[in-house]
C-alpha cells in the first residue's frame, strides 16, 4: 500500500512526464512548421526548463496575485500579468484571451455586479460648501 507521500510522488512524476510530452510535442510541431531540426538531447532540455520555469517561478507568481487580490484561483488576467516582462508573449496571451472571450456564449459569461450603494459612497469624497 502507498503512502500519500509517495502517491504525491508518482502524481508529480506523471505531472511532469506529461508536461515533458507535451512540451517536446510543440517544439517538434514548431521545428516542422519553420523547416527546422531540434536534436532530441535539445528539444529534453527545453521540456526540462520549460518545466522548472512553470513549477518555480509561473506557480509561485500567480499563487502570490491571487492572494493579493483575495481570490482564491488564478484567472486570465493573472496569467497575462505574469508574462508582463515579455510583451511579445504579453501580447499573445492578451490575443489568445480576447478570441476565447467572444467565442464564448453571453449567457455563460460572468457579469460583473454592480457595486452596492455603501461601496460606491465608501470611495466618493464629499465636499462639503461653507
Amino acid at each position: 500500500m502507498k503512502t500519500g507521500i509517495e502517491e504525491d510522488g508518482s502524481a508529480s512524476e506523471l505531472l511532469r512526464d506529461r508536461f515533458r510530452l507535451s512540451t517536446i510535442s510543440i517544439a517538434e510541431a514548431e521545428a516542422n512548421r519553420s523547416g527546422m531540426e531540434i536534436s532530441e538531447p535539445v528539444m529534453t532540455c527545453v521540456a526540462d526548463l520549460a518545466f522548472k520555469y512553470t513549477t518555480e517561478q509561473l506557480a509561485k507568481d500567480l499563487e502570490l496575485f491571487v492572494q493579493h487580490a483575495g481570490r482564491k484561483s488564478v484567472n486570465t488576467e493573472d496569467v497575462i500579468l505574469s508574462a508582463h516582462r515579455n510583451e511579445h508573449l504579453s501580447a499573445i496571451l492578451t490575443s489568445i484571451c480576447n478570441d476565447l472571450k467572444t467565442k464564448e456564449p453571453q449567457s455563460e459569461r460572468k457579469r460583473k455586479k454592480a457595486p452596492k450603494k455603501e461601496d460606491r459612497d465608501r470611495g466618493a469624497v464629499h465636499i462639503i460648501d461653507a
